[in-house]
């Protein structure tokens, strides 16, 4: 059976974001996030809570409470949800409660 993490070693990314995971003082996870994680991408942190399911390809390393980095996502729904989160260029990561933000990075930066 081929794990989450092996699999998206091998997938492309649908977009680039800069993602910052909030400290956990400040709310944020207790623990990294490791690679295979998932999450809920929000456009809107208005209720109810609704997103796209998306993956941070973190490579090998996990990502640390209050860490920033740049990390390419993939997501459930392809193509349809990266460019709903392209377009509205910010998303906030949801794991029963907002742990993390995004910024998109435009092609044009890459």
């Amino acid at each position: 059976m081929i794990e989450r993490a092996d699999q998206q070693r091998s997938n492309s990314p649908q977009l680039i974001a800069d993602v910052t995971l909030y400290p956990s003082s400040g709310g944020g996870r207790k623990s990294p996030i490791l690679p295979g994680w998932g999450c809920l991408c929000c456009v809107s942190e208005h209720e109810p809570i609704a997103g796209y399911g998306g993956f941070p390809l973190l490579g090998e390393a996990p990502m640390q409470p209050g860490e920033r980095r740049r990390v390419g996502f993939v997501f459930l729904m392809g193509e349809t949800a990266a460019r709903i989160i392209q377009n509205a260029r910010k998303f906030s990561l949801w794991e029963g409660s907002f742990v993390g933000e995004a910024i998109v990075v435009p092609s044009t930066e890459l």
